[in-house]
């Protein structure tokens, strides 16, 4: 009986911490950058758009270019988004891993 409580209280330490690093994910913002600055773009959370800069120079260019550098940009942010995630995941998941139930392995 003292496994199972200890199992359910460290079920509940992991959901806190869980809950935590979801929060902190929302929060996170992460800006992406194309063409040495000339295309920024800020992600939030899940991906949410928060902003887009465009140099103004770029106005007078090809279009394909432009839809490029927001492609890109995009990617950018979308990349340091993810690496955000992660990290706050394992933050969150530290020292809780194979040890907890038998067989129980987290996702990632």
């Amino acid at each position: 009986m003292k496994d199972l409580a200890k199992i359910m209280q460290q079920a509940q330490e992991m959901q806190g911490k869980m809950q935590e690093a979801q929060a902190k994910i929302e929060a996170t913002e992460a800006d992406g950058v194309a063409g040495a600055g000339l295309v920024r773009i800020r992600l939030k959370g899940k991906g949410d758009l928060i902003s887009v800069q465009i140099d103004p120079s770029l106005m007078n260019d090809d279009p394909e270019i432009l839809e490029d550098l927001l492609m890109a940009a995009h990617s950018d942010a979308r990349k340091r988004l993810d690496e955000a995630m992660e990290e706050a995941m394992k933050a969150a998941t530290q020292g809780l891993g194979g040890g907890m139930l038998p067989g129980f392995k987290l996702p990632f």
